[in-house]
């Protein structure tokens, strides 16, 4: 039936990823453990912190009678804290029964756990079993007990019993043992928490009846151990006497104190298992030749009928596709046939049921679609770089000949675009979809957020805008956006090789966590490692990469796969010693080391960089035409001016207030998401007035785009209150025109003809506001003849509601050398930069795969 030559997979328990790993041949991060019970919702989130808190205390020796944690059990069970000991690990305690209680044999429903009989053939005592049969599921009846009992015997049950998960009728073991009282009964409840809890002995329990329980299941810390017992005074003094002193260490009293308060995370646990058992069940019973029987717990029992292959062959064979199963040919009353799967998480059972699937039935079409691979650009902080990361990423697997869509669950900036379909979406995606050769959809954005106050925000669902609201009432909303959020995933990953996501923030924001559906919560969805982005050029690169690590819950570090340095200046050998203390502290390697790349020539995502000062404030030169942007505090889709940023004889600077504006020969007022706000601001701080002194003095061009071309007008108004509260403000009235904001918002590409130059425009429109006017030079017409772009007779203070109105070269040389002109200076029409994207996001992958472990990348995308 096997090969002699083959290594046999030893199965004595569950768990032991060492020796699966040497065995396997397969690092055991890549190992999925079905062997092991172990919680599959991992430690509670405050198991870190709480150990991290508790260091200090490692320099004194731990208190001998665990006094604190004894209370809290005892509280927990309604007990006197005589009536608890405590030990390291459920087995610890269990070699102290035959010991320490003088008994004389041991009566063992089988199968039942293999270490049981262990303890009690180390003390000489007589082992007599009870067959339990799979005719009845191996179901017990306690009552079929009652013919074997003898006195100064040890009665050991397992509620629920492992390997079967099925539990007995605990009122039926309560009136025995009142009825045997020289007999002694241990019930080992460790996985009783999976259950409803309802045939728990701990309540009402005889004087000869002793509760053994272990954390370690429940609470995901085998590494660990902690476990108690629970009983009669006499009992518990007895065992105590063999137990040494600090068996149980600092680490593991805190732990436990804190787990039996938690019953938030028990219910949680109970519910999750609960569904995800029924799931496997459902799986497992669609495989032919293999009998799942009814469990309770969170581990099932199966057996195969195969005619060429047992349970230690399955087993081998899953192993070598990473896959750990327990064997249960060590657990007497079970054969070669048995064994036993773990309940894990559904993504993690899917796996199983496929790598089964192939081995039992190869010939027949896998039922269950693979999962797109996946990575994912996290950052520890806004503006790390993972947006140009993440395009750059798209870009090199595109130049590879990968099918590659990029994705972002949820956006906030006041940078959008507009579809071929007319729905919004961030630039950013817009930029990566770019880098994978694909039209931009709303799906690879499907929420997006654009701040219109400093606590609320317009909501962009799958391109449509479906109203404003504040962070309370969003996180209220979530799980619906949730829902929508995985399927635009889901049908963008069906149609595309491979999947780029990218995070938002940082995922170590302890007050966002909980609403999350953009960082950790995708990229567990995803099925995606992450790659955690900090900025060196700010400095604190190594304690943010640490922090965030720290922060972040067990299940969430395991989805870490590594570290990105980004905008590093020097020599990067010199990190060394810094590489290897982040390895050291958080078992993850840093994975590249991205220079600092000037003048990408690539949109940013949001106004950060602008914000920060990427370009001067007020300064000039006198060798290049000066042209002022005002940095309004809404503004919005501010790359409307990288183009003019590429232009050698353009100096772009930054206008923050009235001393900053001086007479430049171009002002432009860029787009705003809250217009009547930001005309405030204008007022407050004179910039209007001073405005309105430049446009009186004849010498500078004037040009609003969206928002900024509402400023420029006489009166605006915003009756149903879309960016602001309802009301009206008077403009700058440099012309004449008045927006009244509408509710339904225009969001479509538009291709346009600039009537002074003949030029052709191509843009898209993204604004509430509707513009009407008397006594107006038009200047851009569309196809079908509506206005797009009007302004004064003389044509220097204009307006229009094209965004991207730059970027068509031949028009914005038109533009700068009429600039040149007013200022006699020579222009001989030639175009001197092209505003051309490709080339730049082909500079930008080549840096990249030069400074990222793209070995390492592709391992993890599966390829």
């Amino acid at each position: 039936m096997t090969d002699q030559s083959r290594q046999p997979v030893r199965h004595s328990h569950g768990g032991n990823l060492r020796g699966l790993s040497a065995l396997s041949g397969l690092p055991q991060s890549e190992l999925l453990d079905f062997s092991a019970n172990i919680n599959p919702l991992g430690p509670p989130d405050w198991l870190r912190p709480l150990i991290e808190s508790r260091i200090s205390d490692l320099i004194h020796y731990p208190d001998p009678d665990a006094t604190e944690l004894v209370q809290a059990l005892a509280s927990l069970h309604g007990l006197n804290i005589d009536q608890v000991l405590v030990g390291n690990g459920a087995t610890e305690l269990l070699h102290l029964l035959p010991r320490a209680l003088g008994c004389s044999s041991l009566l063992l429903p089988v199968p039942s756990y293999a270490d049981y009989e262990e303890p009690a053939r180390l003390s000489g005592l007589a082992i007599e079993q009870f067959f339990l049969s799979p005719d009845t599921g191996f179901a017990l009846d306690p009552t079929g007990l009652v013919p074997l009992l003898k006195p100064a015997q040890l009665v050991l049950l397992g509620q629920p019993n492992n390997p079967t998960g099925r539990t007995f009728d605990a009122e039926a073991l309560r009136a025995i043992a009142l009825q045997h009282p020289a007999t002694l009964f241990v019930v080992d409840e460790s996985f009783i928490g999976f259950t409803d809890a309802s045939q728990s002995l701990q309540q009402n329990r005889p004087e000869n009846i002793l509760i053994l329980t272990s954390l370690t299941k429940l609470y995901a810390i085998p590494g660990l151990r902690l476990g108690y017992l629970t009983g009669a005074a006499g009992h518990i003094r007895q065992l105590k006497n063999y137990l040494p002193n600090w068996t149980v260490n600092s680490l593991a009293q805190a732990v436990g104190v804190r787990a039996v308060q938690d019953a938030e995370y028990l219910q949680h646990s109970r519910s999750f298992v609960t569904k995800q058992r029924e799931s496997l069940v459902t799986l497992l019973s669609s495989l032919s030749g293999l009998t799942v029987y009814p469990g309770e717990a969170n581990f099932l029992l199966l057996r195969l009928d195969h005619p060429n292959m047992d349970a230690g062959l399955l087993a081998e064979l899953s192993l070598q596709q990473g896959i750990a199963l327990r064997v249960c040919s060590n657990f007497s009353g079970l054969d070669q046939r048995y064994f036993r799967l773990a309940v894990r998480t559904e993504a993690e059972q899917q796996r199983l049921y496929g790598v089964l699937q192939n081995i039992l039935a190869p010939s027949r079409p896998r039922s269950v679609r693979r999962q797109t691979p996946a990575i994912m650009f996290q950052g520890t902080g806004s503006n790390a770089g993972k947006s140009i990361l993440t395009a750059a990423l798209c870009r090199i697997l595109k130049q590879d000949g990968h099918d590659v869509a990029p994705f972002k669950a949820q956006n906030m900036s006041l940078n959008s675009f507009v579809t071929r379909q007319g729905g919004e979406m961030g630039r950013a995606q817009v930029l990566q979809a770019q880098a994978c050769r694909l039209n931009p959809d709303v799906r690879m954005n499907p929420v997006l957020l654009k701040p219109n106050s400093e606590t609320g925000s317009q909501v962009i669902l799958c391109g449509t805008a479906v109203g404003n609201t504040d962070f309370k009432s969003y996180a209220e909303q979530r799980e619906k956006v949730w829902a929508t959020v995985k399927c635009c995933y889901d049908e963008l990953a069906q149609e595309h090789q491979l999947m780029v996501l990218e995070g938002a923030g940082s995922p170590a924001e302890v007050n966002l966590k909980a609403n999350d559906i953009v960082n950790m919560r995708m990229a567990q969805y995803a099925g995606a490692p992450v790659l955690l982005v900090g900025d060196i050029d700010r400095g604190g690169v190594f304690a943010s990469f640490v922090g965030t690590m720290e922060v972040l819950s067990e299940a969430e570090r395991a989805m870490v796969a590594g570290f990105v340095i980004n905008r590093f200046r020097g020599d990067a050998s010199l990190l060394g010693d810094a590489l290897a203390y982040t390895r050291f502290h958080t078992n993850r390697p840093v994975l590249g080391t991205i220079p600092y790349l000037r003048n990408l020539g690539l949109p940013e995502e949001d106004s950060v960089s602008f914000k920060q000062g990427l370009l001067p404030v007020g300064a000039k030169d006198s060798q290049l035409l000066d042209i002022a942007v005002l940095d309004l505090p809404h503004i919005s889709n501010f790359t409307d001016l990288d183009p003019l940023g590429l232009e050698p004889d353009v100096g772009l600077r930054i206008v923050r207030s009235a001393a900053d504006l001086g007479r430049p020969d171009l002002l432009i007022l860029p787009g705003s998401k809250n217009t009547l706000a930001d005309l405030a601001w204008l007022q407050q701080t004179g910039l209007a007035a001073a405005i309105i002194n430049l446009a009186q003095e004849g010498q500078c061009e004037i040009i609003g785009i969206c928002g900024g071309f509402q400023l420029l007008g006489e009166q605006i108004s915003d009756p149903h209150a879309i960016e602001s509260g309802a009301g009206q403000q008077q403009g700058l009235g440099l012309l004449a025109i008045n927006t009244v904001m509408a509710e339904e918002k225009t969001t479509l590409q538009t291709r346009c003809h600039h009537l002074p130059s003949g030029c052709e425009l191509t843009g898209y429109e993204i604004h509430h506001g509707i513009t009407s006017g008397e006594q107006l030079q038009p200047l851009i017409s569309s196809s079908d003849g509506s206005l797009l772009g009007a302004g004064s007779v003389n044509g220097l203070i204009w307006g229009s509601y094209l965004h991207g109105i730059f970027d068509a070269d031949p028009f914005r040389r038109w533009l700068l050398d009429r600039l040149r002109q007013r200022k006699g200076w020579q222009a001989d029409g030639l175009i001197r930069a092209c505003y051309d994207l490709e080339p730049a996001l082909d500079r930008l992958a080549d840096a990249v795969r030069n400074s990222l472990d793209m070995q390492e990348i592709y391992r993890l995308l599966r390829l």
